[in-house]
């Protein structure tokens, strides 16, 4: 079981080690200095990466679901622990536990940050962070294309005829969909990339916002984020862009191949983007109401991108929308909680099982006053199988059990409880910023303990990978023979 699961971490670890060399040469040119932390981080990951990969070679078409499990919760792990080494060698830490939560929160796309001072970090951290939101929003999304509907979690095996009908094995689909995926989310991040800095961005920080953008991460090359540039062009250069990666990077390529049709995965399309107009017209017509705004498109420009920012999960910010009153410290809470689409870069619970909780509870009423009835489970027009249902409710309840869960222990740990429910929430959902003044959009996560920061590094871990992939493994059963 070890040995695949080994050879393609060290497949993994290689590719890290190559994406640090690269910001080693950049750090080179930049500082006209003669060696990089990077440089040594770099050789370190390819050593261990090579090694790994070499000594456990063999040919292989397909995974079990053992190994699917294994594989997923080894790599995020060993990953996001070498991704940590350049933040220690360059000193921008004094922890490793710090170091970890920075490269925990870029590798899960979440953006919270624990750096109390990102202008003053060197180029090279800065493009590290915005390199490692890249690298987790492309992982994240083959993750959820190829792996997660053959392990059939939270309902992805309702999406596993559309993306798999050519081959029902793993490496040959894997091999498939990363080669597309990976052409789409670069080509959108140099798009991106050219559009910021044609609103007004310099090349570096187009670069890097790009990235961050449509990893939906969040990370941020200015200590008031977007609200740094105050630039209009910005904010809906950014918000369209959030909006893109919020969505299934095979949609764009069943649009490229000219064979789009309507499906599940782009019924949900749909649904996402009428939630974003509610929530977003709603609240703009709340705030000129109660004054906040003296006009409707000034708070239509605030609100649009804050919203977008956070439903997609991408966290960047233009406003300190805590300013806009305590009602929307609780509709942030559920901004947050609603998600992109599966398939995305996004993170959080995700609009499509918002709708297969919602089919179910619409079936449970309807058949708890006429219990013979028969009421087939629909999102739409699409039949939904019980299979699928279960699946996805297992997997909202260990979502929000993990937020009971992790809010817990930081109320140990002398966290007020407010703060540690917010917190818990931002990195559960990979949102980023929380709805208290400390990590809020003013805020970071510099001012937690190392206990509090490990919590965190864990729950945004379970977020991004689902929950039950990395509890899974923590099982007695999945240890038997």
């Amino acid at each position: 079981m070890w040995q695949i699961v080994l050879m393609i971490n060290g497949y993994f670890i290689s590719i890290l080690g190559a994406a640090m060399l690269i910001v080693a040469g950049y750090d080179i040119y930049d500082t006209s200095a003669s060696w990089s932390p990077f440089l040594s981080s770099s050789l370190f990951c390819l050593f261990i990466g090579l090694s790994l990969f070499l000594s456990n070679r063999a040919p292989v078409e397909n995974i079990s679901i053992r190994q699917g499990y294994l594989l997923t919760t080894t790599s995020w792990i060993v990953m996001s622990l070498l991704a940590a080494v350049p933040f220690m060698l360059y000193g921008s830490t004094d922890h490793f536990y710090d170091a970890l939560f920075e490269a925990v929160s870029g590798l899960s796309t979440t953006g919270a940050t624990i750096l109390n001072n990102i202008e003053a970090q060197p180029n090279a951290i800065l493009l590290w962070r915005s390199m490692l939101t890249a690298m987790g929003g492309a992982g994240i999304v083959m993750f959820a294309v190829a792996l997660l509907p053959f392990l059939g979690i939270g309902g992805m095996q309702m999406f596993q005829r559309e993306s798999s009908d050519f081959n029902d094995k793993f490496m040959p689909k894997f091999h498939y969909i990363a080669k597309r995926i990976f052409w789409v989310y670069f080509f959108l991040c140099g798009l991106c990339a050219i559009c910021l800095y044609w609103a007004g961005m310099n090349w570096f920080d187009a670069i890097n916002h790009a990235m961050s953008t449509i990893s939906t991460a969040g990370f941020s090359t200015k200590n008031k984020s977007i609200l740094f540039y105050d630039n209009v062009d910005i904010e809906v250069v950014i918000s369209i862009f959030m909006v893109i990666g919020a969505l299934p990077m095979t949609f764009y390529i069943v649009l490229l191949q000219n064979k789009f049709r309507q499906s599940l995965r782009t019924e949900q399309v749909v649904s996402f983007l009428k939630v974003l107009f509610v929530y977003i017209v709603g609240s703009s017509l709340w705030l000129v109401y109660n004054d906040v705004y003296g006009d409707f498109w000034t708070a239509l420009r605030y609100t649009s991108f804050n919203i977008i920012s956070i439903v997609t999960t991408t966290g960047l910010t233009s406003v300190n929308y805590l300013a806009w009153g305590v009602e929307f410290q609780t509709l942030f809470i559920i901004f947050a909680m609603t998600g992109g689409c599966t398939g995305s870069t996004s993170g959080s619970v995700k609009i499509f099982r918002w709708q297969v909780v919602g089919s179910y509870l619409r079936q449970s009423l309807e058949t708890a006053v006429d219990p013979n009835r028969v009421v087939p489970m629909k999102v739409k027009q699409y039949t939904i199988s019980s299979a699928a249902v279960s699946s996805v409710l297992v997997m909202v309840g260990a979502f929000f059990a993990t937020i009971i869960f992790s809010t817990l222990l930081l109320a140990l740990s002398g966290m007020d409880f407010a703060t540690a429910f917010s917190a818990v929430v931002a990195c559960i959902t990979n949102s980023g910023p929380g709805v208290v003044a400390s990590i809020g959009p003013d805020g970071n996560c510099a001012w937690m303990s190392g206990v509090q920061k490990n919590v965190l590094s864990a729950t945004m871990l379970l977020g991004r990978l689902e929950v039950l992939t990395v509890l899974v493994v923590f099982t007695r059963n999945f240890w038997r023979r």
